[in-house]
């Protein structure tokens, strides 16, 4: 392999040069490859070789790799993970069965702890969250297996739903909007309607949001099916961690998929310059507005719509303000929602231990950091010095509360297909030099973003360092901070031809994902189940 460079633009391009406007093809339909001799002498391709290579032009080659690797891993670890072992799947499955029932604000709960906000949920399915909450935070010692009796998740799982309900505290999850819920909130109607006992409701709950995941992003993929960066866009939708999450109730789940489709169409029409088509425009459009609300710290990724030109939309006329209609709609419906959901953050001390339950203070915590500067820089570097390993782990996955790290080869794998991924992406010499440095602040703002929530809503006041924080939540923002790099990275791999391969990378990338899914579960089966 060799390596070449591009042109790189200047300090002086401004967001109104003709690299950022030049007249651009629709993209409704990817052009189809040019075909052999023998094809177009004899007509079409009427061999099984041939009918594959038109479907994977029509869908791409990253869109299908992706529904087959997601649906196989995500509906295997919907089955593998043990009830209400996702990461805050209890107070995720209680926020989502609220909402299935109409509840969408949040709703205050007596608890003699404190201030509390929750649900009602039918008292058999309670009894299994209290019997995993107890399972998965009394853990034997290696070699035993962290599931303590099989047979009593068997009982509890064949019960049937009670008509008897009560009250399940989920303080953290009610301060999220019932946008991320809806997939899961149609599975427990679902399940309701079918008559399903308590185990079928929840796999019919994981699996309905299994399924806008693998909707979502795949239209994300599709919409990249002729570029080569789609295989970047692979890699992030199928680490270990995002599978995981599918495959378990959580707001993550959606959260993740629109921010992928985000992404992905941000990087199409951004960085490689191509115009949307109708249907990626209604989507990016929609996504613009339900992102911010289905996890606030993701809103200014969803606000980047503003910064695309609006030829590559083909707006012309007044039609060039809908970009910005849709960034100003998304930034109400957060700050609405923000207001609606602030009064949880006073509750959110309780799932700290007891001697922490009221050292969490969100007023002061901002007071601190307004009046002391210096102070909060510090405690941000005490976190870096002290964690970034952890969230360097957790980005490719700490499989929910069984706390299970992902093994190093699945991560060595992971970084095989992002180095490949990222080295035989296009170019992306479109965007000017300002406004890829005003993406790249964005991004910027939306990390910062992350650590400053936490530091105010779960860091209880004095604490060393700022808690909460996993590498997870920076997946939704890799895509677009990646497609900055490569904008100034002239790099790429290429052959002794100069020219840059694609079906050995792909290959590559597709070997590589799936080793890293396949140890992932492995050693999640193992540990978990034993």
């Amino acid at each position: 392999m060799t390596t070449s460079a591009d042109r790189a633009a200047t300090p002086e391009e401004n967001l109104g040069e003709r690299s950022d406007t030049a007249p651009l093809p629709a993209t409704d339909t990817a052009p189809l490859p040019a075909v052999d001799a023998e094809a177009a002498t004899t007509g079409t391709d009427r061999s099984a070789k041939g009918l594959a290579e038109r479907v994977v032009t029509r869908l791409g080659a990253a869109t299908i790799a992706f529904t087959l690797l997601a649906t196989i891993f995500g509906a295997l670890f919907t089955v593998l993970t043990p009830p209400f072992w996702g990461h805050d799947e209890i107070t995720q499955f209680g926020r989502a069965y609220q909402v299935a029932h109409g509840g969408f604000l949040p709703q205050r709960i007596h608890d003699d702890r404190g201030i509390a906000y929750g649900g009602d949920v039918p008292s058999s399915i309670t009894e299994l969250m209290g019997y995993a909450l107890r399972d998965y935070s009394t853990n034997p010692d290696e070699p035993d297996p962290m599931v303590a009796d099989p047979a009593r998740y068997d009982q509890l799982t064949g019960a049937a739903v009670s008509d008897a309900t009560e009250p399940v505290w989920f303080t953290n999850t009610a301060a999220y909007s019932p946008i991320p819920y809806i997939p899961a909130a149609i599975g427990i109607r679902l399940g309701e309607l079918f008559g399903l006992n308590v185990g079928g409701l929840l796999l019919l709950t994981r699996f309905a949001g299994l399924v806008a995941y693998l909707a979502v992003v795949g239209f994300g993929l599709y919409a990249l099916r002729a570029h080569r960066v789609q295989w970047l866009a692979f890699t992030v939708a199928v680490l270990p961690i995002a599978v995981f999450q599918a495959g378990t109730v959580t707001a993550d789940t959606m959260t993740n998929a629109l921010a992928i489709l985000v992404s992905a169409l941000l990087v199409k029409a951004m960085f490689l310059g191509m115009r949307l088509g109708r249907v990626e425009i209604g989507a990016l459009l929609a996504a613009t507005i339900m992102l911010p609300v289905s996890k606030p710290t993701y809103v200014l990724l969803a606000l980047l719509v503003a910064l695309v030109p609006a030829d590559r939309f083909g707006f012309s006329g007044w039609r060039r303000g809908i970009p910005w209609v849709f960034a100003a709609a998304g930034a109400l419906a957060f700050a609405v929602w923000m207001k609606i959901a602030a009064p949880t953050g006073d509750g959110m001390g309780l799932m700290r231990p007891p001697h922490q339950w009221h050292s969490v203070r969100p007023g002061d915590q901002l007071s601190g950091i307004l009046r002391d500067p210096p102070e909060f820089v510090h405690v941000f570097g005490e976190s870096i010095a002290l964690r970034d390993q952890r969230w360097f782990s957790q980005f490719f996955g700490e499989l929910g509360f069984a706390y299970v790290d992902v093994p190093a080869i699945a991560m060595l794998a992971c970084l095989l297909a992002f180095a490949v991924s990222i080295g035989i992406a296009e170019r992306m010499t479109v965007p000017a030099f300002r406004r890829t440095l005003i993406v790249a602040l964005t991004m910027a703002a939306s990390v910062a973003m992350i650590y400053v929530t936490l530091y105010m809503s779960f860091t209880p006041v004095g604490y060393y360092i700022i808690d909460g924080v996993q590498g997870r939540y920076f997946v939704p923002l890799a895509i677009v901070t990646l497609a900055v790099l490569l904008r100034w990275m002239p790099l790429r791999l290429t052959d002794s031809a100069g020219k840059t391969p694609t079906v050995g990378p792909a290959v590559t990338v597709l070997v590589a994902t799936s080793v890293a899914l396949i140890a992932a579960a492995a050693k999640y089966y193992t540990i978990v189940w034993g």
